[in-house]
């Protein structure tokens, strides 16, 4: 175990230097000139060019990465050319919401997507089934700035239950949880329907194995053998995509965000983006990246205590 966190930890390593890179890369690759967007229509081409030797624009391409990253390694991600504020300060106040809005996303995705799953398993073709699997295609095809538009108009505009919008309070409390909801559905939705048909083909191969119908002629409970033993044993690829949704929550919550107007990361790097803020989107990108691969080793590290029988050696 020892030896693979090493060797995942010099993957990420190298996993976020090649990321860091490319968003480098395609920022400047990007049309748009940061010093004409801060400038102004009014700046001369001597202010302009002021601005871009004050912002270390004016040096070679390999130069400025060169500084960026010796930032990066010691720490610094820099500060804003718009608003001169750090950006590693900028993205702590805004993280705590994306964090809340995917945390919450996923545990609406793994509550609905199990059960739903599980359910349909030891429904198998009744119209429990067949009506789980067209609300799983459904919450697939449907994008989820627009499901999130009809929540709003459906919830906070026609029947006035819950707030259209904002994060400004921890969802733990009462008027948090109530912001948190329509976003959490919204976002979550997609990530249910592919974690309830993960768990419905996982659950159907378990209880076809030859170890469930020996159970049943022992007279072992169902009750037992779903939950104790089935369910254990067909979780291994439904983590799997619990895992690898949770990455893409993180990066998902940028339309999220702006839908439901939340002050968190993914509103910040639209917005940082649109003003060729280069530090701001390297730092938030390699933060959601970062979180991507760290929760993938964590997903490796809890298939071998589901199942010992695991090895990475």
């Amino acid at each position: 175990m020892a030896s693979l966190i090493l060797r995942r930890l010099f993957q990420l390593f190298l996993l976020l230097l090649g990321i860091s890179f490319l968003v480098f890369a395609s920022m400047h690759l990007a049309p748009g000139d940061p010093a004409a967007i801060i400038g102004g229509p009014t700046a001369t081409k001597a202010d302009l060019n002021a601005i871009r030797e004050s912002l270390g624009l004016n040096d070679s391409f390999f130069v400025q990465y060169w500084h960026y990253l010796s930032g990066v390694l010691h720490g610094d991600l820099g500060y804003s050319f718009q608003t001169k504020q750090s950006v590693a300060e900028a993205i702590s106040i805004r993280f705590p919401n994306t964090l809340s809005l995917a945390i919450a996303s996923m545990v609406v995705a793994v509550i609905i997507g199990v059960i739903t799953g599980i359910v349909s398993a030891l429904k198998q073709n009744s119209w429990m089934d067949v009506s789980s699997t067209i609300i799983a295609l459904a919450g697939i095809s449907v994008p989820n700035f627009w499901l999130g538009a009809i929540l709003i108009l459906i919830f906070g505009v026609n029947l006035q239950i819950l707030p259209v919008g904002g994060l400004d309070s921890p969802i733990w409390t009462v008027e948090g949880f109530k912001q948190i909801i329509l976003p959490s559905i919204a976002l979550g939705t997609a990530s249910a329907a592919m974690i309830a048909r993960m768990s419905r083909s996982s659950m159907l191969e378990v209880i076809r194995a030859d170890y469930i119908r020996t159970a049943r002629a022992k007279g072992v409970k169902e009750k037992s053998i779903v939950w104790i033993h089935a369910l254990k044993n067909s979780m291994i690829p439904v983590i799997t995509v619990i895992g690898l949704n949770f990455g893409f929550l993180l990066g998902g919550t940028i339309i999220t965000e702006q839908v439901f107007a939340i002050n968190g990361v993914g509103r910040l790097m639209i917005d940082a983006i649109a003003a060729r803020d280069f530090p701001m989107v390297q730092g938030a990108v390699l933060l959601v990246a970062s979180l991507f691969v760290i929760v993938n080793l964590l997903v490796d590290i809890l298939y071998v205590f589901i199942d010992p029988r695991i090895s990475y050696d």
